[in-house]
Formats: structure tokens, C-alpha cells, sequence
């Protein structure tokens, strides 16, 4: 078999692979998530970045559906699950972020990195099962663009109470 026809070959599977058809934007209808409105900065910063092909967004905190941010601690007034659906509301929020910054989902090469901080007790282990809700939920969104690094971290407290927050960092395309 030849060089050129090997590559054209890997090409055409390249193409059928979930990372490289997947609409992020139609995943997102077909998960019935509607992305919010980009919430305003709490403090002296913006909710994204540009350096490059790089976006990097600032910590999310989760607001309930009645607007108003979420609090606790995990493993004192949140199960792990809540912790979860908390994470998983703040990488909805980070994709809306995302979004506004670059215009398109479909100009996401990769989720590269995620970071999760999630306020808990002092004998609290299970951080990284709580950010396995943005986690999970990227790559629902991204397929395996949306496989990142990660760092699960437990802390004291979070602004406004809350009981998880994330960041990330995306690879995008001009």
C-alpha cells in the first residue's frame, strides 16, 4: 500500500470521527440545554480571554434557575451528586462564555484543560466525582475535543457561598 493512499484513507476516518463531524451547537439543542445570558464579572476581571488560539475563561459559580447563585458545602449541605449538577451548571455557563467570545462552538479545536475547586468539608475526598459533572458534560458537548486535563480541588470556601467553581481553557481556530 502506498503513502498516499494510506493518508488518504486516515483522512476519510478522520472525518467520520465524532470529534470532527459533531455540531457542539446541535449537541447542545439535542441535550435540551439553552445556553444563558453571560453573567457580568463580580469583580475587577473579564469571562474570557484571547491570547493566540487560546481561550482562557474565568471561574464560573452555578445560579439556579431562579437567577441566584448556589451555595453550600460539599459533604455537609450538598450530596456529591448536587456538587455535580452544580459543576455541570458552571461548564454550561462556560460554554455560553465561550460562545460569546468566539462566536461559533464549531471553532473549538479542544477543551484543553479544566479547573474545578469545589468548597467542601475538611474530610471530604470525592472532589473529583463533583467536576465530573463539567467534565461529563463537555464532552457530551465537544465528543473527544472535549476531553481535557484536569485539576479537582478542594478548598474552604468560594465566593458568594458557592459550592463548586470552574474554569477552563479551549483551543479554538480562526
Amino acid at each position: 500500500m502506498n503513502l498516499r493512499f494510506f493518508s488518504i484513507i486516515l483522512l476519510f476516518f478522520s472525518l467520520l470521527s465524532p470529534a470532527a463531524v459533531a455540531n457542539p451547537e446541535a449537541r447542545l439543542a439535542e441535550l435540551g440545554i439553552e445556553l444563558p445570558e453571560v453573567p457580568a464579572a463580580i469583580a475587577n476581571y473579564v469571562p474570557a480571554v484571547r491570547s493566540g488560539n487560546l481561550v482562557f475563561l474565568a471561574g464560573q459559580i452555578a445560579k439556579g434557575p431562579d437567577g441566584k447563585f448556589l451555595t453550600g458545602k460539599v459533604g455537609a449541605d450538598l450530596t456529591v451528586e448536587q456538587g455535580a449538577e452544580a459543576a455541570r451548571i458552571c461548564a454550561i455557563q462556560l460554554i455560553a462564555a465561550l460562545k460569546a467570545e468566539i462566536g461559533d462552538l464549531s471553532k473549538v479545536k479542544r477543551i484543553v484543560r479544566v479547573g474545578g475547586f469545589v468548597a467542601c468539608t475538611d474530610d471530604f475526598t470525592a472532589q473529583p466525582r463533583v467536576v465530573n459533572g463539567a467534565s461529563d458534560l463537555l464532552v457530551a458537548v465537544f465528543g473527544d475535543a472535549g476531553r481535557h486535563a484536569r485539576a479537582a480541588v478542594g478548598v474552604n470556601a468560594l465566593p458568594a457561598g458557592a459550592p463548586v467553581e470552574v474554569e477552563l481553557v479551549a483551543e479554538v481556530t480562526d
